[in-house]
């Protein structure tokens, strides 16, 4: 999800957006980030356990779906930044959502599986530069302020794959319930589409309004990677682990016994604690060092993917969501707020980068992973067993990370 350039230093500019319209253009460019991640990535799951049954599938080619998605989202990071130069960042941004719209939507026609992956990576792929491109031009819009004001306004742009988290939560699973099973994956990635749809037209004008991001210069090529081994291994199993969970943690609900309004239930919970918890974690992060911020929020994550598995009772599926819901979107946080610290301006756009690739390279080894072992005697369990493993991992890793105080320290 790493791909934001970081908040400018604040200056003066008469061309800068004020405080509200800054905010309104957050707002809706936040619907980018709800379409191509909260939509077209995470509600993959409330599809899964229907599609899985009609098409037939083991859960390694269910997996393998989102690994599409991962792989597509690999290349969309890698390929966002030439992309925005050779068309603008605000186009890149439109053409990214809607391109996801269009998958989304293609998803419904057919069943075949090689299609299927295809389509899973081209949203992917357009999503990464959907949200790459987003962050720039919000990061532009706040340029003009303080760093706090830029950061609030990245934070309510990120808090928009909740939102779309939410959204699904509260269309599919009633869908599903009123539709007959052998069809009702088709509607749901119809309404997924209009949904996306909905947030195009939203977004469309915000993009517009905004100036095109100024361009780095050539020294931002190099930075000094080996001091943070740390950073990237655990942002890469955090990759893998979240990734895992989200995409296999209703397919476990309901291989338990839950309903479609307990399903409901989790999918909403998940999405409003990430909206909120993205922003009650800033403080705490803040004024952690080196690795115990990422180290932090990943320890509450993992906790949060431990307790399906301790019980299966409503309470603590409600108990999961908030404590997953309520952390991954933070640990985005958490990692820029140590490469912020630890890094001059320069070389910041390569060290994203790898940021990026590292995380991206986990999404794609975690669900099939997951998969694989949830084809086995332990069913699901191992699967999600496998997510937490990770994240208790990742989250013993990155607290060798350490600070470097090259740049001013965060207020």
């Amino acid at each position: 999800m790493t791909g934001a350039p970081p908040p400018a230093e604040g200056r003066s500019d008469d061309s800068a957006a004020r405080p509200p319209r800054a905010v309104a253009i957050a707002l809706g460019l936040c619907l980018g980030p709800a379409a191509a991640l909260g939509v077209a990535r995470f509600a993959y799951a409330l599809l899964l356990p229907p599609m899985r049954a009609e098409l037939h599938w083991s859960f390694v080619i269910a997996g393998a779906m989102n690994t599409a998605n991962a792989l597509g989202y690999l290349l969309g990071a890698l390929i966002a930044a030439p992309t925005s130069r050779r068309w603008g960042t605000s186009r890149a941004f439109l053409v990214g959502l809607g391109v996801t719209v269009g998958a989304l939507l293609a998803t419904a026609a057919t069943g075949d599986v090689t299609v299927l992956a295809l389509l899973r990576a081209i949203a992917g792929v357009a999503g990464a530069i959907c949200f790459i491109s987003g962050a720039g031009l919000v990061a532009e819009v706040g340029r003009a302020g303080s760093p706090r004001r830029a950061a609030a306004l990245l934070g309510i742009y990120f808090a928009g794959g909740g939102a779309g988290i939410v959204a699904s939560g509260l269309a599919i699973p009633w869908l599903l319930a009123a539709t007959p099973a052998r069809v009702g994956w088709r509607w749901g990635w119809v309404l997924l589409a209009g949904l996306g749809l909905l947030a195009f037209g939203v977004a469309l004008p915000a993009a517009r309004s905004c100036r095109e991001p100024s361009a780095r210069p050539s020294m931002d090529r190099h930075w000094p990677m080996s001091r943070f081994r740390a950073l990237l291994a655990g942002y890469a199993l955090f990759g893998a682990g979240y990734i895992a969970y989200m995409t296999f943690i209703v397919a476990f609900l309901k291989d338990g016994g839950a309903g479609q309004g307990e399903v409901a239930s989790f999918w909403v919970v998940l999405g409003a604690a990430s909206l909120g918890g993205a922003l009650l974690w800033v403080r705490p992060l803040v004024r952690l060092h080196g690795g115990r911020a990422p180290g932090a929020v990943l320890a509450v994550l993992s906790v949060g993917a431990l307790l399906p598995l301790i019980s299966q009772s409503p309470e603590a599926a409600i108990a999961s969501a908030v404590l997953f819901g309520g952390s991954f979107l933070a640990v985005v946080t958490a990692v820029t707020i140590v490469a912020q610290r630890s890094l001059l301006p320069h070389p910041w756009t390569p060290a994203i980068a790898a940021l990026t690739v590292a995380f991206a390279l986990g999404q794609c080894l975690g669900p099939v992973l997951a998969g694989v072992l949830s084809d086995g005697p332990a069913g699901l369990t191992a699967g999600l067993g496998l997510s937490a493993g990770i994240l208790i991992i990742a989250a013993m890793v990155a607290l060798f990370q350490r600070d470097y105080e090259v740049s001013p320290a965060l207020g």
